[in-house]
């Protein structure tokens, strides 16, 4: 794989953490609305500021205070506005930091919406978009302290055995990009698989992620390769896409950079399976595979 993803981001140390109410960032504790002057203590002074917004460009950071210069929301950009930009590398960086929401880190790609008593954590998409552009911390106008935010199920990601035909894989790499388009793109696959749910509810031992991180965990590694597909989930499949920001790979590598090999398909045995399969956008593969998924009617190419 090529490097296209080494460039050390600025705001891939940032942490903010929504917990008991309170508003985190860098463990020093903000209460929305504040004035937005106050976040230059950790952001410094913006790169622009506008009428309609005051960012702080270098991290992916931007807010919109009202008329006496208070602000009830963060603005944390994770994708290109294609009204205001041609294309991903000039609005770069983005937002890479790591938000904590009740002790359960949120997956920036994928989330559902969290109201809490005092905060909201949102995220809005652009037209003809699939991942978030921005997720938005936002103070709740409409509080209410007895508000409780169920917590997942403790058996959510223990495999159970299925009642039906299942398929069978002979490449890891290929399953993860058959997972990718059932359980994120689709959602036909369940439960969606969040690796700070999964390490939250592991019980064997204690997994740290700040530590662990940075190569594939082995026991996420391990219940990708357990987990049963559905043979009847099979004729879903029309196209598959690899990407250094699929959600899986996300899932996989807390801190990947893109260029990583772990997940490369190396044979195409596994395409057979797939009756409808007419596409493929390969960017982890070994140097076969494109011309064997072509030989089997499979338009393919590596991006």
């Amino acid at each position: 794989m090529i490097n296209l993803f080494n460039t050390k981001n600025k705001s891939s140390g940032i942490v903010i953490k929504v917990e008991n109410d309170k508003l985190y960032i860098k463990e020093n504790n903000l209460e929305l609305p504040v004035d937005w002057k106050k976040l230059k203590k950790w952001f410094g002074e913006p790169t622009e500021i506008k009428r309609n917004g005051i960012y702080w460009k270098y991290i992916g950071i931007s807010t919109n205070p009202h008329g006496n210069g208070s602000i009830n929301h963060l603005s944390l950009h994770t994708d290109y506005n294609p009204m205001e930009v041609r294309s991903k590398s000039e609005q770069k960086p983005f937002f890479k930091g790591i938000i904590i929401v009740d002790g359960i880190e949120i997956n920036k790609r994928q989330f559902e919406d969290i109201t809490m008593c005092k905060y909201e954590v949102k995220h809005f998409t652009y037209t003809g978009k699939k991942s978030p552009c921005l997720v938005s911390i936002l103070y709740n106008q409409v509080f209410d302290k007895d508000f409780v935010r169920p917590t997942p199920k403790k058996d959510k990601y223990i495999i159970k055995k299925l009642d039906n035909e299942q398929i069978e894989f002979s490449d890891f790499g290929f399953k993860l990009a058959i997972i990718q388009e059932l359980m994120y793109n689709k959602e036909l696959l369940k439960p969606k698989f969040v690796l700070s749910e999964f390490i939250k509810l592991y019980d064997k031992r204690k997994i740290d992620l700040e530590q662990e991180g940075y190569e594939p965990i082995p026991e996420v590694t391990q219940y990708f390769k357990d987990l049963p597909i559905p043979k009847k989930l099979a004729t879903e499949i029309t196209e598959i896409y690899q990407d250094g920001g699929n959600e899986i790979y996300m899932q996989l590598l807390r801190f990947g950079e893109g260029w990583e090999d772990y997940w490369d398909i190396k044979n195409t045995e596994d395409a057979k399976q797939f009756p409808n399969l007419k596409k493929a956008i390969i960017c982890y593969a070994t140097e076969n595979v494109i011309e064997e998924l072509n030989s089997l009617g499979i338009q393919s190419k590596r991006i």
